[in-house]
């Protein structure tokens, strides 16, 4: 009896044991998750929403499968999930992944090059995203891969003649991408000449004519050129067809859109071999001329030499000046301490690019402070120029930024500097600097400040606007929220949409201006674990944080709480008075109590121009009728059922007299 008691005690504690080794998950591989969840930008059927940074132990996360033991992650599959982000470079820290499934989701931005470091791969596919850049030689290091999958995105440059180290390598798709050069595949007919410089050091001289396990194989729709290997003959000729190969068994592109792809090897060479009769010709050309024309053509030449010097260091001096960005990149001890990502800024060539400096002269050594918040400082500046310019400066420190960061950046002042409305703030440019670290958006200044500050902080100024004059800073912002919902494709969508948002001109039109898309980055951060949603926003505590959703509908209920605010000229919440939509519900509902909503300090409204204003509140903040409610048909409402016109203003009020005056 004894003896079994013993062996149960024993069992017990190897059970406990067991237990305890499979909690002991590695740290860095939930942090590799959590780097990939902060990488996405867009999670619209919330497949993510369960990836919580506080478990330490992944397993029964959404779309992660584990070992047997439980101790690594062997796979992630979010095939078709509809994702929109980029794709983290810290999945590395992965050390027993097997596969990587991001098929159909809407990735953006470069393949990370730390993905070769996935020694134990076997599955790769990033087919169907908007992936850009070229393919990193490092997926060569990928040793145990046994299918890449790179399909249908936008990848460009040639295609790396490392993939021929890949030995178990047996099915490749790279179809639907912009790849050029030619396959780098030789059979040993290639002459050594024509090979030197084509391979990187550590590379298969052989390419893919060194991958003996590959069975499938895609290349099609690229812009390759040269021919077919015929190592790779024996593939379906249907996997190279719409390129520009040399081939006739295959369908390939016309002539005309291949111009531009064919390398300097494929051009017709100039003969350099001199004829004896030639040279003899022109030795006695050059005995006959006179001296004075000798000299000239020696000055010419040394002029023209001068010129394509002076051409080829400014040619270098651009080059290196190409405006990328290099991040230092944490690492585990078992890898480099420091690793560097590029950054591409081809999105930015258009917007202007301020210095640091020169930013730091027109806002007073950056003492001007108009506006703060944890995440960013607001600085007033004046140009050389005399134009009166915002700058906004993000509140992060370097070591909290990454690589995707970086892009997300770029994409959100390429977002901002495409916009072009009159009711929307002006992207006049951007700053961004190594040292010190400076991330930095510049607009125009709207001279009038905010919109909250006219309602609630002018001391009694606020409920000087007259009916009419709020009447048109509604329909402004309806007009600059139709243009972004609906002019632009993809919609644009602001961060928060509330009166701090709302800056105005000299006229007092209002513009729109999302000073807040910090947030959306810094919730990506390692500083912030959220950020501020537009229904949020307005009825929980403020130090609460919930997830934005960049969505129209929640500009559109962020612009219902914004009517309530501008006909009440009461704040969304505050303590003493709490929600202002729980507190206008009831009025909204009945029709003799609608001038209840009116800011008593105002002492002549619209009864006519109060019923389209709550009707519209209604559809936005109502959770059952905002789902079928668009931007376009509510402005429509605001345009045709208010009057505007001087008239209307004289009548409903005397104070519009003062304002005609003073406009």
């Amino acid at each position: 009896m004894e003896y079994f008691t013993s062996c149960r005690v024993l069992l017990l504690s190897l059970g406990l044991f067991l237990a305890h080794c499979v909690a002991a998950f590695p740290n860095n591989e939930v942090e590799a998750l959590t780097s990939f969840k902060r990488a996405i930008i867009e999670d619209p059927m919330l497949i993510l929403s369960n990836w919580n940074s506080l478990d330490s132990n992944p397993c029964d996360w959404s779309c992660v499968s584990c070992s047997m033991a439980g101790d690594h992650v062997i796979k992630i599959n979010v095939s078709g999930a509809s994702l929109k982000g980029f794709v983290a470079p810290e999945l590395y820290q992965l050390s027993a992944l097997q596969e990587l499934i991001l098929h159909g989701n809407s990735f953006i931005g470069t393949i990370p090059k730390e993905i070769g470091i996935l020694k134990e791969l076997k599955l790769l596919d990033l087919s169907s995203n908007q992936l850009t850049g070229t393919i990193p030689p490092e997926i060569g290091s990928l040793t145990a891969i046994v299918k890449i999958n790179l399909g249908s995105n936008g990848l460009t440059g040639k295609i790396p003649s490392e993939l021929g180290n890949l030995i178990y390598l047996e099915e490749l798709r790279l179809d639907r991408n912009k790849l050029l050069g030619s396959i780098p595949a030789s059979d040993g007919l290639a002459s050594s000449s024509n090979m030197r410089g084509m391979y990187a050091l550590n590379s298969n001289p052989m390419g893919l004519c060194g991958s003996s396990q590959l069975k499938v194989a895609d290349f099609s729709y690229n812009f390759l050129i040269g021919s077919i290997p015929r190592c790779l003959e024996y593939l379906p000729r249907l996997g190279f067809r719409g390129n520009c190969f040399q081939d006739e068994g295959s369908k390939q592109r016309p002539a005309a859109k291949c111009v531009g792809t064919l390398t300097s090897k494929s051009r017709p060479r100039l003969n350099t071999t001199r004829m004896p009769t030639e040279d003899g010709t022109k030795h006695t050309s050059n005995a006959s001329k006179p001296v004075w024309l000798l000299v000239l053509e020696i000055v010419t030449g040394v002029m023209v030499g001068s010129l394509f010097v002076m051409a080829l260091l400014a040619a270098i001096q651009k080059w290196k000046s190409k405006p990328s960005i290099i991040m230092p990149w944490k690492k585990s001890s078992s890898t480099k301490e420091y690793m560097t990502i590029y950054i591409d800024s081809e999105g930015l060539k258009d917007v202007p690019r301020y210095s640091r400096q020169e930013l730091e002269v027109a806002c007073e050594d950056f003492s001007n402070i108009i506006g703060s918040s944890p995440d960013s400082v607001v600085y007033k500046g004046t140009m050389k120029g005399g134009s009166e310019i915002a700058v906004i400066s993000l509140c992060i420190k370097e070591e909290n930024w990454a690589g995707y960061l970086e892009l997300y950046f770029q994409k959100e002042v390429a977002d901002l500097a495409s916009l072009n409305h009159e009711n929307v703030g002006k992207l006049l440019g951007y700053c961004r600097e190594s040292s010190p670290f400076t991330r930095m958006l510049v607009f125009e200044y709207a001279s009038n400040g905010t919109l909250y500050e006219h309602l609630h902080f002018a001391d009694g100024e606020g409920c000087q606007f007259s009916w009419t004059r709020r009447m048109k800073i509604i329909i402004g912002i309806a007009r600059g929220l139709k243009y972004m919902h609906t002019e632009l494709n993809p919609p644009f969508t602001l961060s928060e949409i509330n009166s701090g948002s709302i800056y105005l001109t000299d006229e007092f039109s209002p513009k729109l201006v999302d000073f807040e898309c910090w947030k959306t980055i810094l919730s990506r951060s390692e500083k912030s674990s959220g950020s501020v949603s537009n229904e949020g926003a307005v009825c929980i505590l403020p130090n609460s944080l919930e997830r934005r959703r960049l969505d129209t509908q929640g500009n559109i209920y962020g612009f219902g709480i914004l009517l309530l605010e501008l006909v009440s000229g009461r704040p969304p919440y505050c303590k003493d008075k709490g929600c202002l939509v729980d507190w206008a519900k009831e009025f909204l509902e009945s029709s003799d109590a609608m001038s209840y909503l009116v800011d008593p300090e105002l002492k002549h409204f619209s009864s006519d121009d109060l019923k389209v204003i709550c009707e519209v509140a209604n559809l936005c903040i109502r959770p059952n009728s905002r789902i079928k409610t668009l931007m376009q048909d509510l402005c429509t409402m605001l345009e045709t059922g208010i009057d505007t016109s001087i008239s209307a203003d004289l009548k409903v009020s005397s104070l519009a007299w003062a304002e005609l005056a003073l406009s």
